[in-house]
């Protein structure tokens, strides 16, 4: 078996709130064709456009090529070769950024590719699943600014049958600390005492002295952990926080590579890493993460704020690794979010989402969605 193509699609909705930090309207999916007519899918929290430049060339020479050009004509069977050969084809211009988010999404449909090729889903090829479902926590954005509002956000959520939840937060949580009190307060009174709650500052503050002005409300909430609470290039402020008590985690941000997540943990005092496994060179990539992360002692928490894609992709990651660890499960509105496959991932009545058999990723294009939602740059 050949591959013969690689597409890189890009889907977009409208967003009501474009002025805010929500990616779950944009998208590129990841297409791997082989002549046997199998196909791999994968997708990338990117910038699509980019993505697609970087998948599809022309290659300016041997060390900047485009990953159709380093791909095609290659046999599917083996992810982590291919892998080397896309991150050593592109070290001239990546190693970071945006040529490991492109990586990502194509290595993510390489292990769907295999798992298809093998009949085995992708866990089995992870290692083998220590479980087969996963708990889940809903992610809230952008938070209500009324106590009434947050309480029906949880509620909601609480409908789809989750338990625990994480608030994204924005800059202006600081302009009024006792409101901002009030409202989590109100998520946590809903939530009720037995829940997890999680905040996501989404690199809201400006230095770690910023941030510690919320952590007594965080102590009162009982936060579980706090999540990219400053610049990724703040490591001192990093490790200022840490030492208050609360969990920090880092990645899903910015973070792309191993080494960086190393930084994090040695010098950053970070005690979970938060990947997004899309961004990170796909399973290929965040298996390097894992394990460098289990050598210190850290705990691996994936980012996933894209489709049921990534959902998929998590889900298998998760059932993998040694210790449970919960998965992200976005309650954004936008229709990439549920619509993107045929397969949906419910959450049934103990909080847990159950973790695909089907071969690979164990997902399926919604071809509709693909045809209303794919964008034509230019």
């Amino acid at each position: 078996m050949k591959i013969t193509a690689i597409e890189a699609i890009h889907l977009r909705a409208e967003d009501p709130l474009i002025e805010l930090f929500d990616g779950s309207y944009d998208d590129c999916v990841l297409v791997v064709h082989t002549d046997e007519g199998i196909t791999g899918i994968g997708e990338t929290e990117s910038m699509a456009p980019a993505i697609q430049a970087i998948v599809k060339g022309p290659s300016a020479h041997n060390h900047a090529r485009s990953l159709s050009a380093v791909l095609i004509g290659q046999d599917p069977s083996d992810p982590v070769r291919l892998w080397h050969r896309m991150y050593d084809s592109t070290d001239y211009v990546g190693r970071r950024g945006l040529a490991m988010h492109a990586i990502g999404g194509v290595d993510l449909a390489l292990w769907d590719l295999k798992g298809k090729i093998e009949g085995k889903p992708v866990h089995e090829l992870l290692g083998g699943g220590k479980r087969d479902r996963v708990p889940a926590y809903g992610t809230i954005y952008p938070m209500a600014r009324t106590e009434e509002g947050v309480r029906a956000q949880v509620a909601e959520g609480q409908s789809k049958k989750l338990r625990n939840f994480k608030f994204a937060a924005d800059p202006w949580w600081l302009d009024d600390i006792a409101l901002t009190g009030r409202l989590l307060g109100a998520a946590r009174k809903q939530a009720g005492d037995n829940a997890h709650l999680i905040v996501d500052a989404a690199l809201s503050y400006r230095t770690a002295q910023d941030g510690l002005k919320l952590f007594p409300i965080y102590r009162d909430i009982g936060l579980w952990f706090l999540e990219a609470p400053l610049l990724l290039d703040d490591v001192e402020g990093h490790l200022e926080m840490s030492c208050h008590g609360i969990p920090t985690g880092v990645g899903d941000l910015g973070l792309t590579h191993v080494r960086e997540f190393i930084e994090m943990m040695d010098r950053g005092g970070a005690s979970i890493c938060q990947p997004d496994i899309s961004q990170v060179g796909g399973f290929t990539g965040i298996q390097q993460i894992a394990s460098a992360a289990y050598a210190r002692g850290k705990r691996v928490i994936t980012h996933g704020y894209k489709t049921n894609i990534e959902i998929a992709a998590n889900l298998h990651f998760l059932a993998a690794q040694p210790n449970e660890e919960p998965l992200e499960f976005s309650l954004s509105h936008s229709p990439l979010r549920w619509q993107t496959t045929r397969e949906h991932f419910p959450v049934e009545d103990d909080g847990c989402v159950r973790v695909p058999q089907a071969a690979g990723l164990g997902v399926t294009l919604n071809p509709e969605t693909i045809e209303r939602y794919r964008f034509l740059n230019g």
